[in-house]
């Protein structure tokens, strides 16, 4: 039985090959997440490439999600909004973007977004190099949080991108900025994906922590319309075993309680 909710699953080094997107496939992944905050042109165009390859051969539509850089700073291993940044719209997002439309990308994510203003000026870069896809708009700062009515009426898609957003506000507001960006979501119809750290153990490990199990589902009984895997599957060890021991948690947790499902 496959969940109503979607599961996103990152493809990264540790899951480039064919062999590792059909398993993870077969476990109900139902989108890939292309992050071109890494890798070069030539992986991506070959990650995209087997993706469809694999797709096909197993009559399985999967959605490609080019997710943005923005202007990031990095601090050690964590990277944080660059607010000295003249432009949402980097230099390097314009070219990045520009390859995915030409390669086919089916989604875009745009990171840092304060306001239905950046979604226009995504929009409008896409319209000068004559295509047109759906934005997912990633909530990560303050000013997002603030403006969250108005980016959910322009974006196509949302996603509660918590691995920043917990640099933005306290670590205990989390569970409730989530509950609150869902239900704003279910309301206006569109689709809200939950995202970050939420098999992050299994990245090492082959199973989850009882805390990861909980916050998976979690996610699900708040409404969430998609789970995503970041680490889990880019470069842990375990790639097809999150994305299962994701369906398990989905599907378990769909049978308490059931939301109409906005997919992406």
């Amino acid at each position: 039985m496959a969940s109503v909710a979607q599961i996103i699953a990152t493809i990264g080094p540790a899951s480039k090959n064919k062999k590792a997107i059909k398993e993870m496939i077969k476990h109900q992944m139902d989108a890939a997440r292309l992050n071109f905050s890494h890798g070069t042109y030539k992986e991506h165009a070959y990650y995209i490439k087997t993706i469809r390859a694999a797709a096909k051969e197993l009559k399985r539509k999967i959605l490609i999600i080019q997710d943005l850089s923005g202007p990031r700073t990095q601090r050690g291993k964590e990277h944080f909004f660059n607010k000295k940044s003249k432009s949402l719209i980097t230099a390097k997002d314009k070219k990045d973007l520009r390859f995915g439309l030409e390669n086919g990308i089916d989604y875009v994510a745009m990171s840092y977004v304060g306001g239905a203003e950046d979604i226009k000026s995504l929009r409008a870069l896409m319209r000068s190099f004559k295509k047109n896809k759906p934005v997912i708009a990633k909530i990560e700062r303050r000013e997002a949080v603030k403006n969250i009515d108005a980016i959910i009426k322009s974006a196509d898609a949302i996603m509660v991108a918590r691995g920043d957003l917990g640099n933005a506000f306290p670590l205990e507001k989390l569970p409730f900025l989530q509950k609150m960006i869902i239900r704003k979501c279910k309301k206006a119809e569109k689709p809200v994906i939950t995202a970050t750290q939420m098999l992050l153990s299994m990245a090492e490990n082959p199973e989850p922590t009882r805390a990861e199990v909980e916050d998976v589902a979690q996610a699900i009984l708040d409404g969430s319309d998609a789970v995503m895997l970041s680490e889990e599957t880019a470069i842990g060890k375990y790639p097809a075993e999150a994305v299962r021991v994701m369906e398990r948690i989905v599907l378990e947790s769909e049978k308490h309680e059931r939301f109409k499902i906005h997919k992406l």
